[in-house]
């Protein structure tokens, strides 16, 4: 019996309802030499460095999975920043340069400060504007649902606007973007 809902990782959902469209934006090359580096200071914490004394052996585990773990995310940030700049039309050398040589993660946290808005195409006139326009600033095409009133940005799925509470199924917003009702 369905009770009308979709599986995750249905194709009929698209990729920001499953919440996989970041993940998959991470390249082959930088899952491998995470895996790699990770594996590598593995060997190295049990097998090269000393072992002064026998009884530290869990500190040992714990200490060689926590830094395997973080130089593995590391590269895996390399390769998600690889990836996002392109885009977003940004300078991939340079943030790569950026976000690979300052130290303690600052360079990736300086991109996602001053990281660029996605940009997407108007469908009507084909204009690229950034995707938390409401509106296509050459064409007038509405892009997202507002309010009627206070022209404010709604939810698809509301049925009264959160900042002024006006009905939204007396507006006459286009028919691909009215409100659901029961």
């Amino acid at each position: 019996m369905s009770l009308g809902r979709k599986k995750l990782g249905d194709p009929a959902m698209g990729d920001r309802e499953t919440g996989n469209d970041d993940l998959g934006m991470i390249p082959l090359w930088s899952i491998l030499l995470a895996a790699a580096a990770f594996i590598a200071i593995e060997y190295l914490v049990h097998f090269v460095l000393p072992h002064p004394r026998p009884g530290m052996f869990p500190m040992r585990v714990m200490m060689g999975y926590s830094s395997g773990t973080l130089v593995a995310s590391y590269f895996l940030l390399i390769g998600y920043v690889s990836r996002d700049v392109k885009r977003r039309n940004m300078s991939a050398p340079l943030w790569i340069l950026i976000v690979t040589l300052m130290p303690g993660g600052i360079g990736a946290v300086v991109y996602f400060l001053l990281r660029q808005p996605m940009l997407s195409r108007c469908p009507h006139c084909s204009t690229e504007i950034a995707s938390s326009y409401h509106f296509c600033p050459q064409c007038q095409f509405q892009m997202a649902p507002v309010c009627g009133r206070c022209f404010r940005g709604v939810e698809i799925t509301d049925v009264y606007c959160k900042q002024c509470g006006h009905d939204l199924a007396e507006d006459q917003a286009p028919a691909r973007l009215r409100t659901f009702r029961d």
